[in-house]
């Protein structure tokens, strides 16, 4: 079984979202998600969500693509994730281009484009104005 991991905090899912869960899961059998926490979005990230982790979970486990949804809560923690779920392959946003090649020596590491047209920030902007 080949195994895909993908790391963000999915807030006010969105097409985008799908297209990349989507292209992830194409790249093996078994795509595990790792779901930013709360604390995770606003300690580190400096991020607040709309939707509280445990309601950003359950979205994410009700899309067809997804078999598992994971706590992220560090920075550090992608390599002991890819070593604990022996994941064979670590997808991206090309917005991360190069930022994650330190896990090539764990799996293999894919960048994929992003929907060009939607973000997250762009609808919460737009719904601000």
């Amino acid at each position: 079984m080949k195994r895909v991991i993908t790391y963000g905090t999915f807030d006010l899912i969105h097409y985008g979202h799908i297209n990349l869960l989507k292209r992830a899961k194409e790249l093996g059998d078994y795509l595990i998600v790792a779901l930013s926490t709360d604390e995770f979005n606003w300690n580190s990230k400096h991020k607040k969500c709309y939707f509280p982790y445990q309601k950003r979970q359950q979205l994410l486990e009700a899309i067809r693509y997804v078999d598992l949804v994971i706590p992220e809560e560090s920075w550090e923690q992608k390599a002991q994730d890819v070593q604990l779920y022996k994941v064979d392959t670590f997808v991206m946003g090309d917005d991360w281009q190069g930022k994650f090649d330190f896990l090539k020596e764990y799996c293999q590491v894919v960048y994929l484009p992003r929907t060009p047209e939607i973000s997250t920030t762009q609808i919460k902007e737009d719904l601000s104005t």
